[in-house]
């Protein structure tokens, strides 16, 4: 159903509704007052009756209001016999109750006023009907020109909501026109207060995938010229393997081959982990991850590759630092700044990993000994493809910008420093948002539950 038909049928529905309330307030009210109205001219009927003795009335009198008033007259004696009935074919009681009363009878519901004049009761009554249909009418008339009015204004309800639809028109009017190209901000001058918000949202989409697409257009980019130069050297390692004659040219090119292959197998897959570890891929599931445990498995898998490189990789200090992530971008985020420390760092040394609670910030560092990276350059060895000056051996200059990556979209802050002792290195620290604590509550609500003490 369309906003402007719902909103036709639901003014429609409460402006009937505001019709019937009114007139059912109408009658009550009106009703009311014909009692107080009705009561007063049976009090003065009863009065202008003649003072005679009524013994001589044995017909009603001229003047006397008829049925078609809806009064009727009865005169009683003291002994109870009935002097005088202005309409005979009305059924009222035989006993007078003096003052006002309602009472019943084969007929319907009647008013009767009653009072005692000399040696005479008069009683004046009149059926309730007459006064329910009076205030009916006055109800009837305060609500049929609202009724009448009802399609009138449902016409113009009509139109007035279809020309305030016209922006929301011209907004989907825009955007189905566009192209896919065409990634440019919506008009927003004219709008009204309720569009904006709506513009605004898709101008920040539009905003979010024009950047998205521009990152995957660089990536590709970057990706393909990276990929040129590993794969040209393998197509001449292939020719080199084929023209070799002798066993030890064709092992060294085999050697030479095996070694470019795994290089390119390298690039390929930081390739795809930064492809993954992008701010706008699609969020990954998110879990408790203990930062100190995760560091033990990655150190755990890294150690033979730093017994051969005759490096000291280890955990110096663990605490208990719980925060919400992603455990397998978190894993590769740690590997490639342990494995950045191990392919820098020199033989004998040492590479410290660290995890620890800073107030509501988890910090996890590691700490190397290899040439540092100079204080202007700190800032672009995130860049993709970059590689500091201190650089040394092959590499893809692709390990910092996955950290940085994954870092971002955990909300973490990441800085680059050097060793606080003094010596060559390089410190990373990574600080992030500690995880609240889930299982306290749960074991708070559980007690509360059963009832035992907190």
């Amino acid at each position: 159903m369309s906003i402007q038909r719902r909103l036709l049928i639901s003014l429609l529905a409460v402006l009937l509704a505001g019709a019937l309330a009114t007139g059912l307030i109408v009658y009550r009210e009106a009703r009311e007052e014909a009692n107080v109205l009705f009561d007063y001219q049976l009090r003065q009927v009863a009065q202008s009756l003649p003072s005679e003795a009524f013994r001589a009335l044995i017909a009603p009198r001229a003047g006397l209001p008829g049925v078609e008033d809806g009064v009727v007259v009865q005169i009683w004696n003291l002994r109870g016999e009935r002097l005088y009935l202005s309409h005979p074919e009305s059924q009222l009681p035989e006993q007078a109750e003096l003052g006002f009363a309602d009472v019943k009878s084969p007929q319907g519901e009647w008013r009767i006023y009653s009072a005692l004049f000399q040696d005479v009761v008069i009683q004046v009554a009149q059926p309730m009907r007459v006064r329910r249909e009076l205030a009916a009418a006055v109800a009837l008339r305060t609500v049929m020109p609202l009724l009448v009015m009802l399609p009138v204004l449902g016409i113009l309800i009509w139109f007035t909501v279809g020309h305030g639809m016209r922006p929301v028109r011209r907004v989907a009017r825009e955007v189905g026109q566009r192209s896919p190209q065409a990634l440019d901000a919506l008009r927003e001058e004219g709008l009204p207060e309720e569009v904006r918000p709506l513009v605004f949202a898709l101008n920040g989409l539009l905003a979010r995938l024009a950047r998205a697409l521009a990152s995957q257009r660089d990536f590709i980019a970057d990706a393909a010229h990276e990929l040129r130069s590993p794969l040209t050297a393998l197509q001449l390692q292939v020719q080199l393997a084929e023209r070799a004659r002798t066993d030890e040219e064709r092992q060294a090119a085999l050697e030479a081959l095996r070694s470019g292959l795994a290089r390119t197998a390298h690039l390929v897959e930081q390739l795809l982990a930064l492809a993954r570890a992008e701010p706008e891929a699609s969020p990954a599931v998110t879990e408790i991850v203990d930062l100190a445990e995760l560091a033990r498995d990655v150190i755990a898998e890294r150690t033979p590759i730093a017994l051969a490189h005759r490096i000291d990789l280890g955990l110096v200090h663990s605490g208990s630092a719980q925060i919400e992530g992603d455990l397998e971008a978190l894993r590769v985020m740690l590997r490639n700044l342990i494995d950045n420390a191990l392919h820098y760092g020199p033989q004998d040394t040492r590479i410290d990993v660290s995890v620890a609670e800073e107030g509501t910030e988890c910090v996890l560092q590691v700490c190397d000994a290899g040439p540092g990276i100079p204080l202007t350059e700190r800032d672009r060895v995130f860049d993709r493809f970059y590689r500091s000056t201190e650089a040394r051996g092959p590499g893809s200059g692709l390990g910092l910008a996955i950290v940085r990556n994954i870092a971002i979209r955990h909300g973490s802050r990441i800085t680059l420093s050097d060793r606080p002792d003094g010596h060559s290195g390089l410190l990373v620290v990574v600080r992030f948002r500690r995880a609240p604590a889930p299982s306290l509550r749960a074991r708070t609500s559980l007690a509360a539950v059963a009832g035992q003490p907190q």
